[in-house]
């Protein structure tokens, strides 16, 4: 299945013949994983359970675990995600005050087993 180029948040990306573009390899995984993780339970209508829904932690006190468990939750019902290796998952507060939270998420590549980072913040 052929996924379109769309990072969270931007613009649909051109390709060279002037079609939308179209992502591959660990840029179609991150993006599938983003979406998963920033799209509201219930906001997918063809599958209600779909969705971490991470932005509505945003303005919330920081509580580094449950996001944690939201990602480790959601990142292992995407298929391309290998299961072993286990995916990493770290947070680090970064302004506790204003609750941000850095997190950094590797898995391995399904194509080459390579480790494969995807960084975002929460907050």
């Amino acid at each position: 299945m052929l996924d379109i180029f769309h990072n969270w948040g931007e613009d649909l990306k051109v390709g060279n013949g002037g079609d939308l573009a179209l992502s591959s390899g660990s840029d179609t995984i991150n993006q599938r994983v983003l979406r998963r993780l920033l799209t509201n339970p219930g906001d997918y209508i063809w599958n209600l359970d779909y969705g971490g829904g991470l932005g509505k932690l945003v303005g919330q006190p920081v509580n580094s675990r449950q996001i944690e468990a939201v990602i480790s939750t959601q990142i292992l019902q995407e298929a391309a995600i290998p299961v072993s290796p286990a995916p990493r998952i770290v947070t680090t507060v970064t302004d506790a005050a204003q609750g941000n939270v850095a997190v950094n998420i590797t898995y391995s590549d399904p194509g080459s087993s390579n480790p494969v980072t995807l960084n975002l913040n929460v907050g």
